[in-house]
């Protein structure tokens, strides 16, 4: 699986992409979530506030009870506003 991080979510991250495996129990994007979360202090503080994160999975926006697939790509980002 494929994870891309963008804005302050990469800052906090540490890092732009990376390929994982997540364990076999991991199914939806909010298990993810929580995994990277037990991966470090910087995935914590990305991940502190759900309200301020959104996720695409495959370029569709999606919503935290996603399932995924080990040939995904998930990314996350701060919500974009317009000007």
């Amino acid at each position: 699986m494929k994870l891309v991080y963008f804005a302050w979510v990469r800052e906090k991250a540490g890092l732009s992409t990376e390929d994982v495996t997540p364990p076999a129990d991991v199914t939806d994007v909010a298990g993810l979530i929580d995994w990277l979360k037990g991966r470090g202090e910087g995935y914590g503080e990305a991940f502190a506030d759900l309200d301020l994160v959104r996720v695409a999975v495959n370029q569709s926006h999606v919503d935290l009870d996603h399932a995924l697939a080990a040939s995904d790509e998930v990314a996350f980002f701060p919500p974009v506003t317009g000007g």
